[in-house]
């Protein structure tokens, strides 16, 4: 099974108690399915199709949110000064913002400075799933080296791969890849791993009994398939 990256921040919605999230070089443009969860503490969205800071509005409810990336998207426009009060302003409990410490001073000028944002962005439900599933789909080698793509995936899933105590994917898992699939395959099998076992944490004894039996035979058909190769 294949998520489309749409697809991938949708399941946020189902994930109340997820507290770190890292969907950077996604192709994300619509924050709407962060807004329930109320537990999340780290939001990584570095280079992504987000073009607007009205989509801070679904941020807005996230009491525990301490930690947000955001730098690299259109939203962050030619002001930085600009970007970063107007961040502050909407997300006064953020600590660090692009990997930068947030100062007291920062968060009293943005009271000056920065926009309030009182509404969410006005758009179109079908609008949004086709601008974001063609801009992620134009915007990736274009734009990013596809030794970054291949490197930031891998780290992000590394992460969470440490997260539940797992060994880290080698990186010659996927070296099998031409240049010209690199940018496609490796960054989606990366990012379809980091999906699942952000899923598995959320998974009770019974759910994981129902994954662990899939992957077997799932396993079993791999297998064969292989015999019957050589």
């Amino acid at each position: 099974c294949c998520l489309s990256r749409p697809a991938q921040i949708s399941i946020c919605r189902d994930l109340p108690n997820i507290e770190v999230i890292t969907f950077s070089v996604n192709g994300i443009s619509d924050l709407e399915p962060l807004h329930r969860c109320q537990n999340l503490s780290e939001l990584y969205l570095r280079k992504n199709n987000i073009a607007s800071l009205d989509e801070l509005f679904y941020l807005k409810t996230l009491p525990r949110l301490r930690v947000l990336w955001l730098a690299e998207n259109p939203c962050c426009g030619p002001d930085p000064h600009r970007y970063r009060m107007t961040v502050l302003r909407n997300l006064p409990s953020l600590q660090k913002l692009d990997n930068q410490a947030v100062t007291e001073e920062e968060l009293s000028q943005a009271l000056v400075d920065g926009v309030e944002i009182t509404a969410p962005p006005a758009r179109s439900g079908l609008e949004s799933a086709w601008s974001e599933s063609t801009a992620s789909s134009a915007a990736g080698s274009a734009t990013e080296p596809e030794s970054e793509l291949l490197s930031c995936s891998l780290q992000e899933t590394t992460k969470t791969q440490e997260e539940l105590d797992m060994k880290p994917v080698p990186r010659d898992k996927y070296s099998s890849f031409s240049p010209q699939e690199t940018d496609c395959s490796c960054k989606n099998t990366s990012n379809v791993l980091n999906a699942i076992l952000l899923l598995v944490k959320e998974l009770d004894a019974e759910g994981l009994e129902i994954i662990q039996q899939a992957v077997g035979r799932r396993l079993q058909a791999f297998q064969k398939k292989e015999l019957q190769e050589e």
